[in-house]
């Protein structure tokens, strides 16, 4: 009876992956509301970008977990050009998956939590979601998607330059809030595709294409939110469920994880769903990366996170000193997702670090290394056994890291957990378990 069953639940797992083979994106698609298309519609839409060659998906890619998607990139400054040539960012690109789950932005007894960017600055506070917030930054920003108004976004969107990329178009997803009907200058595409003025608008369509603005950020933090983008369906969320088990090894990094190796104080691992953060700010005293192209530009600059934008905003000098240089806690989820083997992903808000293993060797021994002479990438500082000073020296986390005792072992055992967490394991895997069982 058991070898039945058995070879019964082998040959479902087999049709169940050839339907989703054949179905390719649409299986995925059909997962998604009218809403959640359209936001993907706009995620992956290079017309909305000054130079019509740059997406959401470009520094968001969905095969590294929503994050930086170019294996050249990372391998060195690790932010990314935007639509204008030799433009470029000055922080490597965080993920978008799981971060809806981020609370609008706020101080919880001198903890400051939630908001999107490395620094916080998309707190949810204009449209109640950070992500909303967050979505629409890179639209207008000169080293992003540059756009000179947010009208174009709005003009494109309204009218796509590939109709067949609108699948649902705005107007009938948000058909009793959106208007596209607006007049439009003759001149609102060249306005659109040049660095110059605003396009010119009355003011009653100036007020319907900011509420479409609006209606566009928060329909990109819909499909940010959809089970596409926070799949929840790695290795670890199938352990929870007993369909697979963790190797001994990542039981054994687990284990390091949440005690020893105090990640869990805030990388949360609590339970189902999980989201290996807190959304809180902390500075990891990492270096400076001395690729990152801003240095040519500007080679003053000091990324000071958190405190940066606080005094930006008014806050009191001894509030935003408090936070200078901390920088938001990213999720672990997806840290590892990628295409192969060989793609270079990077770690921290400017990218320094290129491998799992030695940022956790960096969290290890922080604080008992030489200190490096001079700029060092992270290869070069393992191959000279030292770590240079931190990039922002003030609030460096001595608490949480620096001096962890691990053996290199741990050390591996900490970075097969974390491999874990990847989304899509494979549905074979999933089943042989399953087969497993006694009667």
């Amino acid at each position: 009876m058991f070898r039945k069953k058995a070879v019964y639940l082998l040959l479902l797992s087999t049709i169940i992956l050839i339907v989703v083979a054949s179905l390719g994106t649409t299986a995925a698609d059909s997962l998604l509301s009218d809403k959640e298309q359209l936001g993907k519609s706009i995620f992956f839409d290079e017309n909305l970008s000054l130079e019509q060659n740059q997406s959401c998906a470009s520094c968001h890619g969905p095969e590294v977990g929503f994050t930086g998607p170019i294996s050249a990139f990372n391998a060195h400054g690790a932010v990314y050009e935007g639509s204008i040539t030799g433009k470029f960012g000055d922080r490597k690109p965080p993920s978008a998956a799981y971060a809806t789950q981020s609370p609008v932005f706020f101080n919880d007894n001198g903890d400051w939590t939630g908001g999107n960017f490395w620094d916080g600055r998309a707190t949810g506070e204009l449209l109640g979601n950070p992500a909303a917030d967050q979505a629409q930054g890179p639209f207008l920003n000169p080293v992003e998607q540059a756009l000179p108004d947010s009208a174009c976004v709005v003009w494109r969107v309204c009218n796509p330059v590939v109709a067949g990329d609108y699948p649902v178009s705005f107007d009938d997803v948000w058909s009793s809030e959106s208007d596209c009907v607006i007049v439009w200058p003759a001149d609102v595409e060249a306005t659109c595709s040049s660095e110059g003025p605003d396009v010119s608008l009355s003011p009653a369509d100036r007020e319907k294409s900011n509420r479409n603005y609006d209606l566009i950020g928060l329909t990109i933090a819909d499909y940010e939110a959809s089970i596409e983008v926070n799949a929840f369906s790695s290795k670890y969320d199938l352990a929870l469920t007993g369909e697979v088990g963790l190797s001994e090894e990542e039981k054994i990094g687990f284990d390091l994880f949440r005690n020893e190796g105090k990640c869990d104080r805030c990388h949360l691992s609590n339970g189902e769903n999980a989201l290996f953060t807190n959304y809180t700010f902390s500075n990891l005293g990492v270096p400076m990366n001395p690729e990152n192209p801003i240095y040519s530009v500007n080679p003053a600059f000091l990324d000071v996170g958190l405190g940066g934008f606080l005094m930006n905003r008014g806050e009191d000098e001894g509030v935003y000193m408090a936070e200078w240089g901390k920088q938001k806690v990213p999720t672990l989820r997806n840290v590892d997702k990628r295409p192969d083997d060989g793609f270079i992903k990077a770690f921290t808000h400017n990218g320094y670090f290129k491998t799992l293993k030695g940022i956790v060797h960096f969290y290890n021994t922080r604080d008992i290394k030489a200190v490096c002479l001079g700029d060092h990438t992270e290869a070069q500082a393992l191959a000279a056994d030292c770590w240079p000073p931190p990039e922002v020296l003030e609030n460096v986390n001595s608490d949480d890291m620096g001096d962890l005792g691990l053996t290199a072992k741990e050390e591996d055992a900490i970075v097969a957990f974390i491999k874990t967490l990847s989304d899509g394991y494979e549905v074979s895997e999933v089943f042989l378990p399953l087969i497993q069982q006694p009667k």
